[in-house]
């Protein structure tokens, strides 16, 4: 009983090991790449064959299937990718986390790795040194890899029992029939409760080394890991759109249909990795479990992937939509940083629902634009309440978005995503001050019809050409603001100077005339107003021109 005991806690301390490794390795890559692990990210977005291949490319440099399908639910929930893109990234992602199972066979016993896994480390810890050079975040994923074979080395001494201690396994490896749905059961419980299918075959693989595990037995637990892998994904999608719990629906559905076939034939399966893989199982037991996973996730992708529009529609049906009324409160929908030591992903997400703010914002302008150039008594009854119930809402935007970003600065940032921050934070400001001047406009609109006031059509003739410089800045920056980069170029950035230029003038030359006609009598009130409107106008041409400016800084 105490030589069990011993084991269990040796167990539990090695997988502590191995997991702490791997979210080293994996935290490390994604921190170490940066700016340029971004870039690829919105690479996934472009159609299904290049999420298929990301997913798979991704999974492989981060060893997380389980952080790539949370990204995937993350995308759609922030309607950076399609469902159906997802679907693609999803089924990569399950290719991609083979390689897990082939480092551990290949190099996990036969090749004694764990020999030089000290000074591995320690090379890992003198990068960590230099900062200054920005090789921190390498060291750290250096210090994780050599983790990693550290925490197996010890795993597999701690199942290395005699057979009276593990005769419980051998009990149950005897059911017959009845010890394979048990193993995948196994499989599903313990990959759900470590978050992590990749250790969980490293399990398997370690036991299996030892003699612990027949191969039958051996791969139904792995089948089982596939289906457990999708507890992440699950988490990931609670108070999620509806896109984003169909995605983790379609990560459900595709491991457990090809866990189910491939524990239907799993006599068939075992007899074809046998074959194909050198050496018999007995002797080569490590190499055919990773083959058999690696075989497993491809012929059920290779199955699935031509399925792709079926399975979202699939997902539709049961996932029914949500009533699309406008909501009066504002849904915080950003993933939680408690999952995210990197920035990356709730800064993406950050960035299209700046978008979706600037979408409304320029909404109210245009609004506003139609306004003025049409009767302001129909305006008023077709679209202040609209606009003043905008205006809220895009305050609640603001401040939630500032909220979330402020604790994105705790986050551990490299320097551009600091920047990015500081940038995002001025970019919210200025498209809430956008739309407060779009409402106060409506507001003088509103009097106008409230008071029998008119603007005079040679008044409305020289606004337009005003406003519309104002709409043409304002349809630059838009346009640039949901880029992965968010950035101007130089071109861009002096047209945009140019324009506010042009609205300066303007401005000084609107002013002008309708102080002349004060001075000649006219009526008071309404040349204010008028005033009043052209003031609002060019403030809303600078808060255009600062977010234009944020966004041609960003190339420095």
């Amino acid at each position: 009983m105490t030589t069990i005991l011993g084991m269990v806690f040796n167990i539990l301390g090695s997988l502590c090991v191995l997991l702490f490794g791997m979210k080293l390795l994996s935290d490390g890559i994604q921190k170490s790449a940066g700016e340029k692990l971004q870039k690829a990210l919105s690479f996934m977005t472009r159609n299904r064959f290049f999420g298929l291949f990301t997913g798979c490319a991704l999974t492989m440099l981060i060893q997380s299937s389980g952080a790539t399908t949370v990204m995937a639910v993350s995308f759609v929930n922030a309607s950076l990718l399609t469902l159906e893109q997802s679907v693609a990234v999803i089924f990569g992602a399950n290719i991609g986390t083979t390689i897990t199972a082939w480092i551990v066979a290949l190099f996990g016993f036969d090749f004694k790795i764990s020999a030089l896994a000290v000074p591995i480390f320690g090379i890992g810890y003198l990068l960590t040194a230099l900062k200054k050079f920005r090789k921190e975040n390498l060291g750290h994923a250096v210090m994780g890899f050599s983790l990693m074979f550290v925490a197996l080395g010890w795993l597999s001494e701690a199942v290395s029992l005699n057979a009276e201690n593990m005769s419980f396994l051998g009990r149950v490896q005897d059911l017959g029939f009845w010890s394979f749905p048990i193993a995948v059961a196994i499989g599903i419980a313990v990959t759900a409760l470590i978050h992590s299918s990749s250790a969980m075959t490293a399990i398997v693989i370690t036991m299996a080394y030892n003699g612990l595990l027949t191969w039958e037995f051996s791969a139904a637990l792995v089948i089982g890991s596939n289906i457990g892998s999708t507890v992440d994904s699950i988490m990931a999608a609670f108070g999620s759109k509806d896109n984003a719990r169909r995605t983790a629906l379609v990560h459900v559905i595709f491991n457990s249909v090809t866990a189910i076939l491939a524990l239907i034939f799993l006599k068939q399966l075992t007899v074809i990795v046998d074959l194909i893989t050198p050496g018999r199982a007995e002797v080569a037991i490590t190499y055919h479990i990773a083959m058999l996973h690696t075989i497993f996730n491809v012929a059920g992708t290779l199955l699935f992937l031509p399925f792709t529009t079926q399975v979202a529609r699939l997902t539709k049906k049961i996932i029914k939509d949500s009533p699309e009324d406008i909501p009066a409160v504002y849904t915080f929908p950003f993933p939680d940083l408690a999952a995210h030591e990197s920035a990356t992903i709730p800064l993406v997400s950050v960035r299209k629902e700046i978008q979706n703010m600037a979408d409304n914002t320029v909404e109210m302008f245009t609004r506003i634009q139609n306004g003025l150039a049409g009767d302001p008594k129909e305006f008023v009854a077709n679209h202040y309440d609209w606009l003043e119930k905008e205006e809220g809402y895009l305050d609640q935007m603001q401040e939630q978005l500032t909220s979330y970003l402020l604790k994105c600065q705790k986050l551990n940032l490299l320097e551009f995503q600091m920047n990015d921050i500081n940038s995002m934070l001025s970019i919210v400001t200025e498209l809430e001050a956008l739309s407060d001047e779009s409402l106060t406009v409506a507001l003088f609109i509103k009097r106008v019809a409230e008071k029998n006031l008119s603007i005079l059509p040679e008044d409305r003739e020289r606004l337009f050409p005003y406003i519309g410089l104002v709409q043409q800045l304002l349809n630059l920056v838009h346009s640039h603001l949901g880029t992965m980069d968010g950035e101007l170029s130089a071109e861009q950035f002096a047209t945009a100077r140019d324009l506010e230029e042009r609205i300066d003038n303007e401005r000084t030359a609107l002013k002008k005339v309708a102080r002349k006609r004060l001075e000649e009598g006219n009526n008071v009130k309404a040349e204010l107003l008028y005033i009043d409107i052209v003031r609002k106008i060019e403030k809303m041409g600078d808060s255009c021109f600062t977010m234009a400016r944020l966004m041609g800084d960003r190339r420095s």
